[in-house]
């Protein structure tokens, strides 16, 4: 079906907005924020679309989604379809629909966008993956070619499982070896529940598994077997590393070894995946001050702030050096937060965290900045302000400055090039200096969205076919040479 609309009646079709809980209700629950688009809505934003020649939006796709075919899927209705469609670039459509920064990618740079606003692609997505689950109508893709080669894929964040959906397709067997219990990664255990519903990430990874995708969990590569074990006890014929970046940073100020203190990510998985919003119904206590403040301005600062505020915090500071304008958070998020009573501290850096008599954090001493020169981010540099120390009541303070890669794969595999912040280093294809290793996501980068890790997972397991049908090739012309 071709839109029925000429494109200036297109463009005078305003974009459409989830349906959402109110602020109000929201701050008292850990439930999705956001339902979505229905069905009306959705063809409503589908009819948006111009349909370009040139389709730059899936230039600005990392996965190199076909975005304006799954659209015209949308208007005929066939939302299955579509979400197969999306599939063939992406397996896990209702995670990216939801937690995706669209409007830094694809949104971008659609044509509609330079006038008006750009078509809702995220939202598009997400409404045929939830259609999809709501009427239970996914099917698992018949595999017909079966590849005698064996992959480990260390680690289950979105790298790892994309990179092991993508070889599973092909035909490999694949096995995942995860260091925690249950599977995810940061999508488990870095993003909250109402932002990202555990029962969506348990449908999508067991729709993985369906592909014949087996899954190791505590099991932690370099304590429980080394790389090097993987590949020659356990039989595998490549690796791929997504371990993720799950060590802190810390300021190193005054007062970070206070009881009260937490990183983000230690506050963000206690909460998310060992559920402590619901003690004592579970085993993991976290307490938190009626004053909290996170130190940030990324997604993660952003989760930990809100997610501070359901836990019961009647103050909940956002203290961040630089101004709104250089914030990484999502603008939705942002806007969320601000309706749900955030209050953000901008131009703001800490320099002390200040203890009672119990060593309790009972304040934080912050310095008021001002914007200098560009740094090499291109960001202007933040600049102290003489003499304009101040000090805020607090008795939780969650620094969510930024993590990096733990080091235990890096140091007990030999021949595999560390940068010095402790990232594995790859080329542009995401292979190591270890010929059969690739790697990618966080462990790589230190630190990006989930759509670039799940990049990297699908372009590194292009590579390793290609590189184990290379050896394939070598081996069959060395026997024939014999």
């Amino acid at each position: 079906m071709t839109n029925p609309l000429k494109p200036s009646e297109r463009m005078k079709i305003p974009r459409q907005h989830s349906i959402e809980q109110t602020a109000e209700d929201r701050i008292k629950n850990f439930f999705e924020v956001s339902f979505g688009l229905n069905e009306e809505l959705a063809l409503i934003e589908a009819k948006r679309c111009l349909e370009c020649k040139n389709p730059v939006c899936i230039e600005g796709c990392p996965v190199r989604i076909d975005i304006p075919g799954f659209i015209k899927l949308i208007l005929e209705k066939d939302y299955v379809g579509a979400v197969n469609k999306i599939r063939e670039a992406n397996y896990l459509p209702a995670i990216c629909g939801r937690v995706c920064p669209q409007e830094d990618q694809c949104e971008i740079v659609c044509l509609l966008g330079k006038k008006h606003e750009p078509v809702a692609i995220g939202k598009l997505e997400r409404f045929v993956a939830d259609y999809e689950m709501a009427n239970n109508l996914f099917e698992t893709p018949v595999i017909t070619n079966h590849i005698d080669k064996k992959v480990a894929v260390v680690g289950s964040g979105p790298a790892g499982l994309t990179c092991a959906a993508e070889l599973a397709k092909m035909g490999y067997k694949v096995t995942i070896f995860e260091a925690l219990h249950s599977t995810g990664g940061v999508l488990r255990y870095g993003i909250p529940e109402f932002r990202l519903p555990k029962k969506i990430l348990d449908i999508e990874v067991d729709r993985i598994k369906k592909l014949g995708v087996e899954i190791y969990t505590n099991f932690v590569v370099g304590r429980t077997a080394t790389l090097d074990e993987l590949l020659d006890e356990w039989g595998f014929d490549a690796v791929f590393l997504g371990t993720g970046a799950g060590t802190p940073n810390f300021m190193g100020i005054p007062g970070e070894n206070l009881s009260g203190v937490y990183s983000a990510n230690e506050f963000l998985t206690r909460v998310n995946f060992m559920r402590a919003y619901a003690f004592p119904e579970t085993d993991t206590p976290i307490k938190i001050g009626k004053q909290i403040a996170v130190i940030g301005g990324g997604n993660t600062a952003m989760d930990a702030v809100r997610t501070a505020k359901r836990l019961g915090a009647e103050k909940a500071y956002l203290i961040y050096r630089r101004s709104r304008t250089e914030m990484p958070a999502r603008v939705e998020e942002v806007m969320h937060a601000e309706e749900e009573g955030i209050e953000f501290l901008m131009l703001t850096n800490p320099i002390r965290i200040i203890g009672d008599d119990f060593n309790w954090v009972k304040a934080i001493e912050c310095q008021k900045m001002e914007l200098g020169e560009p740094d090499e981010s291109g960001r202007r540099k933040p600049v102290p302000v003489q003499g304009s120390e101040f000090i805020l009541e607090v008795q939780t303070v969650i620094e969510a400055i930024g993590q990096k890669p733990n080091p235990i794969i890096q140091a007990t595999t030999p021949g595999l090039d560390v940068s010095k912040k402790g990232t594995v280093v790859v080329d542009d294809v995401q292979r190591t200096s270890r010929p059969n290793v690739f790697a990618g996501g966080d462990l790589t980068r230190g630190g990006a969205t989930v759509i670039l890790a799940m990049r990297d997972g699908k372009i590194a397991a292009e590579e390793i076919h290609k590189y184990l049908q290379s050896v394939e090739a070598k081996k069959e012309s060395a026997t024939v040479n014999k």
